[in-house]
């Protein structure tokens, strides 16, 4: 089973890896690095190109269900990782940047620091663990709180979170819908025969609030920066909050698992994001950004008084 969760979670990844990239080019031409606003998510609604992303993601996303009722949590979430590098070669071709040092740097780190995880995680986790109501309730009520943060973020500072403030948000969001995604379907296929009567509402409510704040948080990070960056962002936050949660609320770590190779899982996820920060801060797309960002306000600054209110006006 473990074999077949992780061939569907590499299937997975392609599909997540050409969605983001086709969501994330829709998005960055129709905003023109400016916020997202509600109109402007309305009109991608009607954007052939953003419609193909969003398909290519659905078929991903069932993907990574289809992987998740299969193994463990901490074996599924981090292999998403490879959709970074197909990500990245994909959207350097299509905009002609050439990636620097740094960059390819930080993607390696990001792959090998998930990779590194997965490889100690298939060894160090249960094969088979039951779900507890108790369990379901305390990562709903983690949600709740999760939720009220980065909604009043967003609410009161909106575009000036950045965009790896839109991607950390987004990655926590998506960390708890792989987890409750997880929870619906051990519900879902329960002994006892009852199949959606066993799903109580608040995770049906919890499931969906967070994957719609996440998706918001999604679109404004592709206007704030490259789809690579997103990727790399959600594909180790994501894993990393999943994992998180596996191990201290699901408890799907065996209890035998050696010291040394918990440290080593650390290690390996401090890599990851390390790799992360380091390509929200170098990436050519990035500073090509920074840039424009510098010389619009220069022009703004240097602009006559009497510019300034004509443009008022």
């Amino acid at each position: 089973m473990i074999a077949i969760a992780i061939i569907c979670a590499l299937a997975s990844a392609v599909f997540l890896a050409f969605g983001a990239q086709r969501q994330g080019s829709a998005v960055s031409a129709d905003t023109g690095g400016l916020e997202l606003n509600s109109s402007q998510l309305v009109r991608l609604l009607r954007n052939p190109r953003w419609l193909l992303g969003l398909c290519l993601l659905g078929i991903g996303m069932a993907l990574n269900v289809t992987a998740l009722s299969l193994a463990p949590l901490t074996v599924v979430q981090p292999i998403g990782s490879i959709a970074l590098v197909i990500t990245t070669v994909v959207n350097s071709r299509e905009q002609g940047l050439r990636m620097n040092r740094i960059t390819v740097v930080s993607i390696v780190a990001c792959v090998l620091g998930s990779v590194l995880f997965v490889s100690l995680a298939i060894g160090a986790t249960r094969a088979e663990q039951e779900i507890l109501p108790a369990q379901e309730v305390a990562i709903v009520l983690i949600l709740a709180v999760v939720v009220v943060v980065f909604g009043t973020l967003n609410t009161l500072f909106g575009r000036r979170i950045g965009a790896i403030g839109f991607i950390i948000g987004a990655g926590v969001l998506y960390g708890f819908v792989a987890v409750l995604t997880k929870v619906i379907t051990a519900d879902l296929f329960n002994p006892n025969g009852r199949f959606l009567l066993n799903v109580p509402w608040y995770t049906l409510i919890g499931i969906i609030v967070a994957a719609g704040l996440g998706a918001w948080f999604v679109q404004s990070a592709y206007s704030s920066g490259p789809p690579d960056l997103v990727i790399a962002g959600l594909t180790v936050i994501d894993p990393m909050v999943g994992i998180a949660i596996g191990i201290g609320v699901l408890h799907e770590l065996r209890p035998d698992v050696p010291a040394v190779t918990l440290v080593a899982m650390g290690v390996a996820a401090l890599i990851a994001i390390v790799g992360v920060v380091a390509l929200s801060r170098y990436h050519p797309d990035v500073i090509q950004r920074r840039a424009e960002e510098r010389r619009r306000q220069k022009q703004a600054a240097t602009k006559s008084p009497k510019d300034q209110k004509r443009n008022s006006l």
